[in-house]
């Protein structure tokens, strides 16, 4: 697949490729050049583990020891 620079240096990044990669309207990519290739990547704004941490609630006053011995017999 092959994509033409405008005037502005835009590219259009093919429908095909945008759908593999997951690339959706406000997604960030970083750009270097590598050997002469463009590479691009997309940018992770935060740590996705991060956002999660803390959110999960254990049923009932268990501790973590537990909840685990619990569920594992």
């Amino acid at each position: 697949m092959s994509s033409v620079v405008s005037e502005k240096g835009q590219v259009t990044i093919p429908k095909a490729v945008r759908d593999k990669l997951g690339l959706v309207p406000g997604t960030v990519l970083d750009f270097e050049a590598q050997g002469g290739t463009l590479v691009a990547v997309k940018h992770l704004s935060e740590d996705m583990f991060r956002k999660w941490r803390g959110r999960g609630r254990l049923p009932g006053d268990a501790s973590v020891d537990d909840y685990i011995a619990r569920i594992r017999g």
